[in-house]
């Protein structure tokens, strides 16, 4: 495993592997800021508003009744009020972003990501991309921000901090009910919400998958489609025994399991590139 971990160091500080995060990366942080599942979110936002019992744990419809029987409105004032607090980002996400990535996709709504490329790499030379709901941006998929949060009229190229969900900062931008994710499934086939600079940047690449699990069809699809044209080398750390469905999922895609808890990965790996942070 220690040589596995080197080659991904190499591999991360020669610019050709790309690090794709989804919520668990919120467990190297401090605990308790924010919603690190979509369950604790689905929580949140029904403690706030009454919905239907079947769907009171399923996040993206129990986000559908809000939007539908209150405004959307409201769904993006819950988001908000959810992700407010800014983590302290972890020593892995400061690792990351001080690394030769290019390009980090990151598949939350919180802010420790952006704020550990902040603090690295201050507010200058790289960009944040963000899915945007239909719903409030009929026809525009993504929207492009600078270090500092300013608006672009141009997608940018990498560096890029990607978030295809949307994300809070520096604009509350969110996919996150049913309707806003049928949209973008309608199109993702062929690419359409995917930036030309992603597509671009993937291309031959690796990924590396953090705090990520493919139990449920949107995050395999997502995945998938983003994945699409890079190489045919990938890792995912999951030391959870995979479901069936997961497991086929990392077979179909050439993703090798590296079976360890996430801390203990962040903690290998960043000592694997201290030399080249030094």
């Amino acid at each position: 495993m220690t040589d596995l971990i080197q080659d991904i160091a190499r591999r991360l500080d020669a610019g050709s592997v790309i690090p794709y995060m989804g919520p668990d990366m919120l467990s190297l942080c401090e605990p308790g800021k924010v919603p690190a599942t979509p369950l604790d979110l689905a929580t949140f936002m029904t403690a706030k508003v009454s919905v239907p019992h079947k769907v009171r744990n399923r996040l993206t419809q129990a986000a559908q009744f809000i939007e539908n029987f209150k405004h959307r409105k409201s769904v993006v004032h819950l988001m908000n009020e959810a992700f407010a607090s800014s983590p302290e980002p972890s020593a892995l996400q400061l690792a990351l972003a001080g690394s030769n990535a290019g390009l980090w996709v990151d598949t939350w709504y919180d802010d420790s990501m952006l704020n550990a490329l902040t603090r690295v790499r201050g507010g200058s030379g790289w960009n944040q991309v963000q899915g945007l709901s239909q719903s409030e941006h009929f026809g525009q998929w993504t929207g492009a921000y600078d270090a500092q949060g300013k608006a672009l009229d141009t997608l940018p190229v990498a560096p890029t901090h990607y978030k295809p969900w949307g994300g809070h900062s520096p604009a509350g931008n969110y996919l996150v009910s049913d309707s806003d994710y049928v949209e973008v499934l309608t199109e993702i086939d062929i690419q359409t919400p995917i930036p030309a600079a992603v597509q671009a940047w993937r291309t031959g690449r690796s990924f590396l998958f953090l705090g990520c699990r493919f139990d449920d069809q949107l995050t395999r699809c997502f995945a998938r489609q983003i994945m699409k044209r890079s190489s045919d080398l990938h890792w995912a750390v999951l030391p959870n025994e995979p479901t069936r469905m997961e497991a086929r999922f990392l077979e179909e895609q050439g993703i090798t399991r590296i079976n360890m808890p996430l801390a203990d990965f962040s903690a290998a790996l960043i000592d694997a590139l201290q030399p080249a942070l030094a």
